[in-house]
């Protein structure tokens, strides 16, 4: 295990270094923006051919992580659903974000598909297509034949990704933890960022959960014929392999060729928008990913819904906050609406929630008056999370999954009719949650729930204050006082006196000409000077960032 774990070393520091080669490129483009100087414009160029220097921080993080690799790019797409974090500028640049990988060769898919199946492919399948018909950052899909003739998608993984993705998840732990320790940084929450980000990774990784998820999304709509869900084979389906069934229709984003079929688009949007209402607010289970070429119109009218990898749940807690921000809306409640969004955020104690109420009292300014058929929920949605971003506060990844999925399925029946309006199809939902809110099983629960919490507390008193008598009997006891500004003061004080140090002292080497030296220029004088220099450049720009802040 030491013998391949030291192995792996030159391929991991190799690719820390690329990693780094690319953040710095496109760092230093934004210090360089708007240059005209020829050589920096020519060295700060993308693969594409664009000039970094011209383009916007969200354009240059967007084509960063592009030219990183697949686990940046899929990291850039679940930070495209958290705009309450990036910024709403930012996350829509980075929705733009597509993982296309090139199809591995023939003879590749099909060993994967026969040392995971532990079978020749011709016991497997009557037939199978050997070139890809799709290929993406984690795996490629072919086209098969069950050997009883029933058409099939066979989804294969690529050689070697989860490696990859492993050691690329190494280098961004070690990025997040070195931000969080940064004062700039640390507000975004970096190292929880990436822990959430290497669980939804590695869930995707494992076919199997693909699988379960479509088997629960059959059994939901069971009764329901208007919409299918792929069947799932798991006889030959494994963690890196996934058999499912071959879906036949057209992509609702083809209107062209759902109007040669004379398909009532606008019936379609209400058919396929309620569809997903349905897992969102009477399952709690749904399809997080509701764009076009996931949603095809089968024979018949019906709705056929593809990819299961990505997945949302909705829980009673996270049920009741929805339904305590939909009364507060309802009412028009600005300070109520700000109360329950400082506690699903866990807001800071300096926040400024006179100010947060009057922003959100302007969004209903906004958006109130709107007749329910009108109302747009998307972009009621994307003004509350453009607010709490602009108070650093951080909604739970289980609620801004809600509201991405819930704007991009705004976005794709909008594509179909312009005439849909989703605020109409949650209307009924919303009346029936505000109801249950009231009804004797939810306060039953509540009831129970808070009983737990005060066992939960009584246990506990009695041994905390017991842990503090002994401190205080031992001579242990002792209050810490934290000051977080005069702590970033004192801070940058010791790094401003260890640049002099290493300036002054880089530069009794260069005038000693301490060697080794080329032409009588001291090699070690003229690297801390360097180092000095850099070291300088981020004092002031730190003391710049700080000054911005406080404006």
């Amino acid at each position: 295990m030491q013998l391949q774990s030291a192995a792996q070393i030159p391929g991991d520091v190799a690719r820390a270094s690329e990693v780094a080669r690319v953040l710095i490129k496109y760092g230093l483009a934004g210090w360089l923006s708007g240059t005209e100087w020829g050589p920096i414009r020519r060295m700060l160029t993308s693969h594409g051919g664009e000039h970094l220097t011209d383009q916007p921080f969200p354009v240059r993080m967007r084509m960063a992580l592009t030219d990183l690799g697949t686990t940046f790019i899929k990291l850039g797409q679940v930070l495209s659903t958290r705009p309450d974090l990036v910024g709403p500028e930012v996350a829509r640049e980075l929705s733009q974000l597509q993982s296309g990988t090139p199809a591995d060769p023939p003879d590749v898919a099909i060993a994967t598909v026969e040392k995971e199946l532990a079978r020749p492919i011709a016991e497997c399948f009557l037939e199978f297509d050997r070139e890809a018909m799709a290929s993406a950052s984690i795996g490629q899909v072919h086209r098969a034949k069950l050997l009883n003739g029933k058409p099939v998608v066979v989804k294969v993984q690529h050689p070697g990704i989860e490696g990859t993705i492993r050691r690329d998840l190494n280098i961004l732990a070690s990025l997040a933890a070195l931000a969080e320790r940064q004062g700039e940084f640390k507000r975004y929450q970096p190292v929880e960022v990436v822990r959430e980000f290497r669980q939804t990774l590695m869930r995707e990784l494992d076919f199997r959960r693909e699988m379960r998820n479509l088997q629960q999304f059959r059994q939901n709509f069971a009764a329901d014929h208007t919409v299918v869900f792929p069947k799932p084979y798991p006889d030959l389906s494994t963690g890196r392999v996934l058999t499912m069934q071959r879906l036949k229709g057209t992509s609702v984003g083809d209107i062209e060729q759902l109007h040669h079929r004379h398909i009532d688009c606008e019936a379609l949007a209400r058919q396929g928008a309620g569809v997903f209402v349905q897992m969102i607010f009477r399952d709690g289970f749904y399809h997080a990913d509701p764009h076009p070429g996931n949603i095809l119109v089968l024979a018949k009218g019906r709705v056929g819904i593809l990819d299961g990898g990505m997945v949302g749940r909705i829980d009673d807690d996270l049920r009741e906050r929805i339904v305590e921000i939909l009364l507060a809306a309802a009412d028009r409640d600005a300070p109520r609406l700000a109360e329950v969004i400082a506690v699903l955020a866990k807001a800071p104690p300096d926040l400024d929630r006179g100010g947060l109420s009057a922003d959100l009292l302007e969004v209903f300014g906004q958006y109130g008056t709107q007749a329910v058929g009108q109302f747009d929920v998307g972009g009621a949605l994307t003004s509350v999370t453009r607010i709490m971003h602009e108070y650093n506060l951080f909604m739970p990844s289980r609620l801004s999954m809600l509201i991405k999925c819930l704007i991009i399925l705004e976005g794709t029946a909008k594509g179909l009719s312009a005439n849909f309006s989703l605020a109409e199809l949650l209307e009924p939902f919303r009346r029936q949650f505000v109801l249950q809110q009231f009804s004797p099983e939810t306060w039953l629960r509540k009831v129970k729930r808070m009983r737990r919490d005060w066992e939960m507390l009584a246990e506990s008193i009695p041994r905390d204050f017991n842990n503090l008598l002994e401190q205080l009997q031992s001579g242990h006891f002792a209050v810490r006082v934290k000051h977080p500004p005069l702590e970033a003061s004192v801070n940058r004080m010791v790094y401003g006196l260890c640049t002099s140090a290493l300036l002054v002292g880089s530069a009794l080497l260069w005038v000693h000409e301490v060697p080794p030296t080329i032409h009588g220029v001291s090699i070690l004088g003229a690297a801390g000077y360097l180092v000095a220099a850099f070291l300088a450049t981020r004092v002031l720009w730190l003391i710049r960032w700080e000054k911005r802040g406080d404006d």
